[in-house]
């Protein structure tokens, strides 16, 4: 069935806030799933509703936590999460991101004691559409081996990076470092679908095309082992820097635990008047993207996205009927 974004919002809403989730928790949670889902990621999207719902039933989420700056210095902030949903504490990096980066030019903020963030793209887009230059990076519950091993110690590590543009929308990349985002297992899973080899491996250390059997077992990174440094340096960059859990310390998504996985991300932001000015980086940011777009075929990072939500803004979105059922009966309508 179609619905609107605004039903879409208002449902997550309700079933956040029917689960323990205060109302700023519950809107901004919300606000970035819905915005997910209309972008087509549909991992990150509705289908989080009842997993995070029943984190904050089990305690494993504190829906009365209120995110706060701890530490600061110049251009740089710790951000405490306290245990709560994690778009809270992002709302307000990405804040004090911008400020900071307006202020001293650069600023990095980094989040602990937070928890699962899919949709990383969307803080670094609106940073980036107040003419920043921005990236955005989140560890996560063990998923990958470190170069050369073979247990999952390293989480999927997502990255996104915004880029303005010149009278046209930001330029973003969004990716995790594992051959497919572990969402896309998730929704494979729950539906019964089988997933392409070469995704990931079972507990045994072998190739499986079982999508659940792939939960249980072990994400093959993107490109290999540099794929997989790549996921070391964001585990550092978002867990060593704020004091957060490292992938191997936080119990995995996928069964039942009682604890706070106590995860990090992090954001930098970059201030382009404060190099070469705002006007040199946007006429070098056209002069790439005209490179760019002079082979055919070649569609812009983020331009995918930017139409569908576009189109979701006007016609809604399409939920399965089970879902939308599922949502309904979580915000009591």
């Amino acid at each position: 069935m179609t619905i609107s974004l605004d039903e879409a919002r208002a449902l997550a809403t309700a079933a956040l806030t029917a689960a323990g989730a205060n109302p700023g928790m519950a809107a901004l949670t919300a606000e970035a799933l819905v915005a997910a889902e209309a972008e087509g990621q549909g991992g990150h999207g509705l289908s989080r509703v009842a997993m995070y719902a029943g984190f904050l039933r089990e305690g494993r989420a504190d829906g009365a936590a209120i995110p706060r700056v701890t530490r600061e210095r110049g251009g740089a902030a710790l951000v405490d999460a306290g245990n709560g949903l994690a778009y809270p504490a992002l709302r307000l990096a990405e804040a004090e991101a911008a400020r900071r980066a307006a202020e001293h030019g650069v600023s990095f903020i980094t989040i602990t004691n937070s928890h699962h963030a899919g949709a990383m793209a969307l803080p670094v887009r609106r940073l980036a559409r107040q003419g920043l230059v921005a990236l955005a990076f989140t560890n996560s519950p063990y998923a990958m081996p470190v170069p050369g091993g073979r247990r999952p110690l390293l989480g999927t590590n997502p990255v996104a990076a915004a880029f303005p543009r010149r009278d046209a929308a930001p330029m973003v990349v969004d990716l995790a470092l594992s051959e497919v985002a572990r969402g896309k297992i998730m929704v494979a899973a729950k539906e019964g679908r089988p997933i392409p080899e070469g995704w990931a491996l079972d507990s045994e250390g072998r190739p499986t095309t079982d999508a659940k059997a792939a939960l249980d077992g072990a994400m093959l990174a993107m490109g290999g082992a540099k794929g997989a440094a790549l996921a070391l340096v964001v585990e550092v960059l978002c867990v060593a820097l704020g004091g957060a859990a490292f992938g191997f310390e936080a119990d995995s998504f996928f069964a039942p635990s009682p604890n706070p996985p106590r995860l990090g991300h992090a954001i930098l932001a970059v201030d382009p008047g404060a190099l070469a000015g705002r006007e040199a980086f946007l006429d070098r940011m056209e002069a790439l993207v005209t490179a760019m777009l002079g082979d055919a075929g070649v569609r812009l990072p983020g331009a995918r996205r930017d139409g569908l939500t576009a189109r979701a803004e006007v016609g809604g979105i399409a939920v399965p009927d089970a879902l939308l059922a599922q949502l309904r009966a979580m915000a009591h309508v």
